[in-house]
Parts: structure tokens; C-alpha cells; sequence
């Protein structure tokens, strides 16, 4: 026990006894100055220096841009910025892939190809079919009169319907005879209208020309898109009034009769009508006389 209080004393002395830590002058040895330490004060001013030191450092770390200089270290705004330019090629992929499939659907109207994606109906409604034995399919006065008045309606309506189902004014291109008609089991998705040479073509409907250049196949080409899906293609003309990018109205000249390319027998409008990616015959649409 008395081992151990003289060391502990001896300790205390240790840490308490008193140094000078003097500075003198090199050539007079004229003391300067002077301070008096211990081993206590040098190891508690020591630490705190220590800890202010961890401590400051901490707070350039932490609000400061000197962080960014630490290897591994990623700042906010290089976070958000990183997250900005993910989230626009996200969407410039998505861009890109429509752009893909809009370019793919308009080669596909100059080729006059169409996927063939038949759907057995019969197999989708069957559990819908109805016995025609238990239904009564007697007319009755009502429906008589109303299909009556309907077409008399219909006779007179200068509308005509578009392929969309809506109320379109579709304008005939060119007046002439029809050489060809359209006819989907032998892929000529359009009607061939002869006219003269140098005959104005107009447009069916108001719209933007998305195409107007000069292929080998069917020469002077131009295609213009209309409102809900619909394209109108007039094909083997003598030369286009309009670039693409241009807006046109219904009626307005856009090109003029020819006989270019290669598929071409004479001057003539090979003329085509697409819904939505899908031909549909333009004389149900269309009167050309």
C-alpha cells in the first residue's frame, strides 16, 4: 500500500514539477523570453490544440467547397447534376426509340409494306356470341324510320368521315380517272389517278409536309401529316411546291402531276391514305370525279 501512494506521489511530482523554457539571444545570451512549464500543462494545452485542430478541420470539411479536394468525395451539386443527366437520357432514349419507330412507319408507307397481324376474332368473342334463335330481329317501325332519315342525312352531308372516325373535309387531290384501284391482296395500298401533265395537286386536309424528296422508285414523293394519325402520300409527281416542315391548308397546291420514277406507265397521281400506320382505301373518303 505505501508502494503505492509513493508512486502515485511520485507521479503527481512528475507531472507538476515545474521547467523554464527560456529563449535567449545567440550572441549576448540575453534572455528573450521565458515561460514556465509542466508536464501536465504541455500534455492539456497539447490535447486541446489537438482537438481544435480535429475540429476545424471538420468544419472546412463540412461547410466549405474543400471537401470536393478530398479523393472519394462527391459534392451535392455533382450529385444533382449527375441525377439531371440520367433522367435526360432517359428520356432521349425514349425520344430516339419513337423517333425510330415514326421513321420506321414512314419507310414503310414509301415501300407500301404492312405487317400482316391477323387476329382471330372469333376466338377473342366467343364468349359473347348470342344464338341468333333467341333473338327477335323483326324491324320494327322506329328503326325503319330512323334508317330512313339517317340516310337521307347521309345523301346530303358535304362531311365526309375520315378513317379516325371524326369529322374531317377531305378534298380530292386531283379530279380525273381512276386507272387503278385500291386493291390490298396485290399491296397497291393507293388509287391511280390519270390527269394531264403539269395538273395542280392539292392537299386533302390541312397538315405539315413530313417528306417531299425524289426517290428512284417513285420519283417525286411527298407526304403530308394530318391531324389524329392520318397521312396522305402523293407519289410519282412532275415536281413539289413544298419542302418538308412546311404547314399547308386543305386545298392548297403542293405539287403537280408527272410521270417520274420508275414504277410509272404515265402521267398519273399514284395517291395513298394511311391511318394510324394502316392503308385504307381512299375512294371511301374520297370522291375524285
Amino acid at each position: 500500500m505505501a508502494k503505492k501512494v509513493k508512486r502515485r506521489g511520485e507521479i503527481k511530482r512528475k507531472l507538476l514539477h515545474k521547467y523554464r523554457l527560456v529563449i535567449l539571444n545567440e550572441s549576448t545570451f540575453e534572455e528573450k523570453i521565458s515561460f514556465k512549464l509542466s508536464r501536465l500543462n504541455v500534455f492539456v494545452t497539447g490535447s486541446l490544440c489537438i482537438i481544435g485542430l480535429i475540429g476545424l478541420t471538420t468544419l472546412l470539411i463540412a461547410f466549405t467547397p474543400l471537401r470536393e479536394y478530398i479523393p472519394g468525395y462527391s459534392s451535392t451539386k455533382l450529385k444533382r447534376e449527375a441525377t439531371e443527366l440520367t433522367y435526360k437520357t432517359d428520356s432521349l432514349v425514349r425520344t430516339l426509340n419513337y423517333t425510330n419507330r415514326y421513321l420506321d412507319n414512314i419507310r414503310m408507307v414509301l415501300r407500301g409494306d404492312i405487317e400482316n397481324n391477323e387476329i382471330n376474332r372469333d376466338s377473342l368473342f366467343e364468349k359473347f356470341k348470342l344464338d341468333p334463335s333467341t333473338v327477335d330481329l323483326t324491324p320494327i317501325r322506329e328503326d325503319s324510320l330512323l334508317r330512313a332519315e339517317v340516310a337521307l342525312e347521309d345523301k346530303y352531308n358535304l362531311f365526309q368521315r375520315s378513317p379516325t372516325g371524326t369529322a374531317l373535309v377531305l378534298f380530292p387531290p386531283l379530279s380525273g380517272t381512276i386507272s387503278q384501284h385500291y386493291d390490298s391482296e396485290k399491296k397497291h395500298y393507293a388509287v391511280d389517278v390519270v390527269a394531264p401533265r403539269d395538273s395542280p395537286i392539292k392537299s386533302i386536309a390541312d397538315g405539315i409536309v413530313i417528306f417531299a424528296e425524289w426517290t428512284a422508285d417513285t420519283g417525286h414523293v411527298i407526304i403530308v401529316e394530318h391531324r389524329e394519325g392520318l397521312l396522305s402520300v402523293y407519289k410519282h409527281n412532275g415536281s413539289l411546291n413544298k419542302a418538308q416542315g412546311d404547314i399547308v391548308s386543305s386545298g392548297e397546291v403542293i405539287a403537280s402531276v408527272g410521270n417520274t420514277g420508275e414504277f410509272t406507265t404515265g402521267p398519273h397521281l399514284h395517291f395513298e391514305l394511311w391511318n394510324n400506320g394502316s392503308p385504307v382505301n381512299p375512294v371511301d373518303y374520297i370522291d375524285f370525279k
